[in-house]
């Protein structure tokens, strides 16, 4: 398995991400801060980044069914944040309704929405793509 740069593969990175009922119409036109999971040719995963100020909102992150529990996320994960500490961000966020407990496993922790910046709080994500059920999720960089 390799990852790479997601713009190349948008159009796979699309078909996964609407695949598992994550959002795609908010994506951004380039895909700078988006990475994928090749495997024999095919996108296996994606994970991608938006900045705001020093913060990140982590979004995006999937694998296709076939390919999990093989360290696929851990490692798209571990590449974003590196990523991530490289551009000079301090803290990064995240929304999920299905995978609370994954992250907390990866060393992050949860919070009220409350407690999230400004910044990412006028996120598309954060403002109205995810519910307000969504769990919130903080991760901090330095």
């Amino acid at each position: 398995m390799i990852i790479d740069q997601a713009q190349p593969y948008k159009d796979a990175l699309i078909e996964l991400l609407a695949a598992e009922k994550l959002p795609v119409a908010d994506l951004p036109e380039t895909l700078d801060n988006f990475i994928v999971a090749i495997q024999d040719g095919a996108v296996v995963g994606v994970a991608g980044v938006e900045v705001y100020g020093q913060y990140g909102l982590l979004r995006s992150l999937a694998v296709h069914p076939a390919h999990r529990s093989v360290g696929i996320a851990g490692k798209l994960l571990a590449r974003l944040t590196n990523m991530s500490r490289l551009k000079g961000l301090s803290e990064m966020y995240l929304l999920t309704e299905t995978a609370p407990a994954y992250f907390e496993r990866q060393h992050n922790h949860q919070i009220t929405r409350e407690e999230v910046p400004a910044e990412i709080q006028l996120s598309s994500e954060f403002s109205h793509v995810c519910p307000i059920s969504a769990f919130v999720i903080k991760k901090k960089l330095n």
